[in-house]
Formats: structure tokens, C-alpha cells, sequence
């Protein structure tokens, strides 16, 4: 359960960081702040033609910011015409554009091989401040063209090189080019392929870039091992404000080496070393600095297989982190031993927004206690209970909590053993005006709900007005028919004008409800996507 839990949380982190950008898409920020990009290759077939049909310094000022918004190619199409189209030329446009301060050719797989020649040309554009080349297919070739450049574009603050396998191995050739003083602010090399030696190469380096603020090494499994030779020299990036180690395969003593590191690093914001399942038991002995975070805003620390022990000492420390925003503790199971005090303290972070314990092995005792200091979490807007198949009939126990929750947007109960009475109590304080705020709605693998339970939850359901994603999937190898309710789920979605989507995966639908699904969207000028 904890495997399948951590690689949908893996998909889920990162899918919001996959742009749908169109082939070589710059985006261009000039002194003035505006922010350029190409017309699509398909309705402009020269390069340059396509980068200065953007260029009209006569437009008013409303209708530029209308024309040069950022147009869009998906993956399939970019793939299509990076086998069609020559090697890219964008090198040739740089002499022309001085004041370039942002280049993005992310997600364009025929970029790969041919990066010098926007290299040799980036003396052009010295005041070059972003540079992401994020799935590229980047070559050795390709790391060591970028790492020449560096001297020329002195003004750099982010380089991101994510999603690029080849790398791994060869980030010296990279590394080695950097001048001290170096101006990077942020820096991602997420799921590159990194070894232990390209770690150690990182770790020498630091010094170099004493600004650094975000540094992103998530999925690089190979890179364990050498956390705790880039954590020794944390301590020349002090105004490091974001950590992400995500999937790196740490040990508890790459956890006690980052511990030590806390102590240099008082304005972190986010530390993320979630999905690293072999620090689990090293908490008791490496936790004694995270208290230190006075500025810590979001701790992740999902699918890190966390011990009795561990939570001891968490719950000692969580508590004291008086800026916490954001907290993910899911898939591990100790989080809901009912003698951990960890959820009853929470009520001692009035600041935080999202709380994640999902698959925690909550029982009704601890769920009771999270219930009662939810009642102190004024700004909660994302709560995620899913997989805890104690809230199933115990729902009445958040009823005072989400009374007051009042900023509410997101309600995460899938497979948790909901029941009728429930779904009841939800729409009931919907319709008291409570949950006001609430956008998304995760009802689905519930399948001890009666069909008498759907039909009144729908019929209730135009109480949710705000509501832009509802999910009512059933279980995988599962299925139900929908008859006893689906009339009652067509008179709603008219009265949900938000609504964009709405999962019903296994429920079986008559060859006439499916039609009137379909024909739903044209009839009432909306584009809900039905998953079924």
C-alpha cells in the first residue's frame, strides 16, 4: 500500500512541473518586464519570422498583453517536429536581442546534441538571468558547452537542467567551469541520473554560490550516499530558503549529517526528504536541529517509514515550528498510533494551511485527537484523511473543525469507509453555509455507501457551487450500476458552474447515459471532463 501511495505522490509532485511550452518556446522578459514567446512553427515556418512576429512596438499597451501570451504546443506535437525541423536556430537570434533576460527551451527532446550553438552566441545576451533546458535530452557534449558559457553570462540566477538522464556522471564537466561569486539563486537537477560522484562535485562547489536559495535534487536514487558531503558544505549557502531531496535514497546518516546542516540554515522555508524510505528510525537521533527552522513553512516527510521512536521525537519538534504552513506525514504508518501526542499538538500551529495523512493507520482515538486540534487551525485550506478507514462513520468528529474551517478548498476522504451518514453530514453543512470555499471533493473507493447514500448526496449536491473537481470512483476490479442516481447528478452539474471535472471510473453507464454525458457540454455550453 505504502509503494503504490509513494509513486502516485511522486507522480503528483511533479506533475505540476511539466509545462506544455511550444518547441523552443523563450519566454523573454526585456527591460520593460514584457514577457515574449514564439507563435506556433506550424503557422510560422521560419524561426525568426516566429520569434519577431511578436515584436509590434505600436500596439497598445491592452492589446500586447492580449497578442503575447505564451502559445502552446503539447508533448506529442513538439516530438513530431523536432524529427521534422533542422537544429534549433535560436543562437542566431541572440545578437539581436541584448536586454534577453529569460530563455526557456524546456521539453523539446531536439535540443539534445546542438546546445552549442546557443552557447557560442550567449555572449549576445550578458544579461541572461534564467535558463531552463529541463528535458532536453542533453548530451555530455551539451554539459560541457553549458559549462564554458558560464563566464558569459554572469548574471545568472536559475539553471534548470531537470529531466535530463545524460547528465548523470558528468555534472564535473559542469561544476568545474563555475567562477566563485557565481550569482545562481536556483538550481534543479531534478531525476538526472546524478551519481555519488557527481554529489560530491556539487558539494565542492557550494562556496562558489553563496546566494543559492532553491536547490532541487529530487529523484536521483544514486545520490544517497553523498548527501552527507553536500550537507557538510550547506553551510556556505546560509540564505538557502528551499531543500528538496525527494527520492534520493538517504540513509539515517546522510539524516544525521543534514541535521547538523539545520543549524547554518535559519531562512529555510521548505525541506522535503519525503520518499526515503531508509531514514525511518534515524529521526530519534537527527531531529535535534529542525527545531531550529523558526522560518520552516512546509515539511515533507511522506513515505519515510517513520518508527515509534521517530514519532517520539517528532512530536516534540513539529510543534515548536511556529511558521509551519504545510505538513505531509502520509504513508507512514506510526503517525496514527493512538499513544503518538503528534496531532493533538498541532493545534499549536495556528498557520498551517495543509495537513496530509493520508494512510497514516489513524485509529479513533488519534483521529479524535487530530479532530479536536483541527478546531485550532483557523487557516486550514487542504485537509487529506485519505486512507484511513477509521473516519468511515466517525466523520461527526471534524464536524466542529470544518464549521470553522472556513477557508476549506480542498477535502481529500478516498478509501476512507464512508458511509451515508457521511456523505449526509457534508452536504448538511454545505447547506448551513459552512465549507463555503470548497473546491475539491475526493469521495471515490468508498464503496460501503448505499445507493440510498448517493441518490440523497446528489440530490443535495448543487450546494457545493464552488466545487471544480468531485470524485466518486469506485475501487479497481469493482463496479456498480449508477441508474438510482444519475438523473439526480445531471439536474446538479447544471447548478455547478464551476465544475471541470468529475471522476466516476467504474460505474457502469447505459449506452443512453453515456450520451447524455456527452451530449451534456454542448447543450449547456460547459466542458466538464467526464472520467468513466
Amino acid at each position: 500500500m505504502e509503494e503504490t501511495d509513494g509513486i502516485q505522490n511522486c507522480q503528483d509532485k511533479h506533475e505540476e512541473d511539466i509545462p506544455e511550452s511550444s518547441l523552443f518556446g523563450f519566454v523573454v522578459k526585456q527591460f520593460q518586464g514584457k514577457r515574449l514567446s514564439p507563435e506556433k512553427r506550424k503557422e510560422q515556418p521560419s524561426g525568426v519570422k516566429n520569434f519577431f512576429s511578436v515584436f509590434d512596438f505600436g500596439r497598445s499597451e491592452g492589446k500586447e498583453r492580449r497578442e503575447i501570451e505564451e502559445t502552446e504546443m503539447n508533448n506529442s506535437e513538439a516530438e513530431d517536429c523536432c524529427e521534422k525541423q533542422d537544429p534549433p536556430v535560436e543562437g542566431a537570434l541572440l545578437p539581436f536581442l541584448p536586454a534577453l533576460e529569460e530563455i526557456s527551451l524546456s521539453w523539446n527532446g531536439c535540443v539534445g546534441g546542438t546546445l552549442k550553438a546557443l552557447t557560442v552566441q550567449l555572449h549576445h545576451v550578458n544579461l541572461l538571468k534564467v535558463l531552463r533546458l529541463n528535458n532536453c535530452r542533453l548530451t555530455a557534449e551539451d554539459v560541457t558547452y553549458l559549462g564554458e558559457a558560464f563566464e558569459i553570462v554572469p548574471q545568472l540566477e536559475e539553471l534548470d537542467l531537470s529531466w535530463n538522464s545524460n547528465i548523470g556522471g558528468k555534472l564535473s564537466l559542469l561544476t568545474k567551469k563555475l567562477q566563485k561569486g557565481c550569482k545562481i539563486k536556483i538550481l534543479k537537477m531534478t531525476d538526472c541520473n546524478l551519481t555519488a560522484k557527481d554529489g560530491e562535485s556539487l558539494a565542492e562547489i557550494l562556496y562558489m554560490i553563496p546566494d543559492l536559495e532553491v536547490l532541487d535534487l529530487s529523484i536521483n536514487k544514486n545520490i544517497g550516499c553523498s548527501v552527507k558531503v553536500i550537507a557538510q558544505d550547506l553551510k556556505n549557502v546560509p540564505g538557502l530558503k528551499e531543500l528538496n531531496l525527494h527520492m534520493c535514497g538517504l540513509k539515517q546518516d546522510s539524516l544525521q549529517g543534514l541535521d547538523t546542516a539545520l543549524q547554518h540554515l535559519a531562512e529555510l522555508r521548505k525541506l522535503d526528504i519525503s520518499c526515503n524510505k531508509e531514514i525511518g528510525g534515524g529521526f530519534k537521533d537527527s531531529a535535534a536541529n529542525l527545531a531550529s527552522l523558526k522560518n520552516l513553512e512546509v515539511l515533507d516527510l511522506h513515505q519515510c517509514c517513520v518508527t515509534e521512536e521517530d514519532m517520539t521525537v517528532l512530536s516534540q519538534v513539529i510543534p515548536l515550528l511556529s511558521s509551519l504552513q504545510e505538513l505531509n506525514l502520509s504513508s507512514n504508518k506510526n503517525v496514527g498510533i493512538s499513544s503518538n501526542p503528534l496531532l493533538g499538538r498541532l493545534r499549536f500551529l495556528p498557520k498551517l494551511k495543509s495537513v496530509a495523512i493520508s494512510n497514516c493507520g489513524l485509529d479513533e482515538e488519534s483521529f479524535s485527537s487530530l479532530a479536536e486540534a483541527a478546531l485550532h487551525l483557523p487557516e486550514l485550506e487542504i485537509l487529506d484523511l485519505s486512507w484511513n478507514k477509521c473516519v468511515g462513520g466517525n466523520l461527526k468528529l471534524l464536524l466542529g473543525a470544518l464549521k470553522l474551517a472556513t477557508e476549506i478548498q480542498v477535502l481529500r476522504l478516498s478509501s476512507c469507509n464512508l458511509v451515508a451518514e457521511d456523505l449526509a453530514l457534508l452536504t448538511l453543512l454545505t447547506r448551513d453555509g459552512h465549507l463555503a470555499r470548497l473546491q475539491k471533493l475526493d469521495l471515490s473507493y468508498n464503496n460501503n455507501i448505499s445507493d440510498e447514500g448517493w441518490v440523497v448526496f446528489f440530490q443535495g449536491l448543487a450546494v457545493f457551487k464552488g466545487l471544480s473537481e468531485l470524485d466518486v470512483s469506485l475501487r479497481p476490479s469493482s463496479c456498480r450500476g449508477c441508474e438510482t442516481w444519475f438523473s439526480e447528478l445531471l439536474a446538479a452539474l447544471t447548478k455547478l458552474p464551476a465544475l471541470a471535472e468529475l471522476g466516476m471510473q467504474r460505474w457502469v453507464l447505459s449506452e443512453t447515459q453515456q450520451k447524455r454525458l456527452e451530449s451534456f457540454n454542448q447543450d449547456n455550453k460547459r466542458n466538464i471532463r467526464f472520467d468513466y
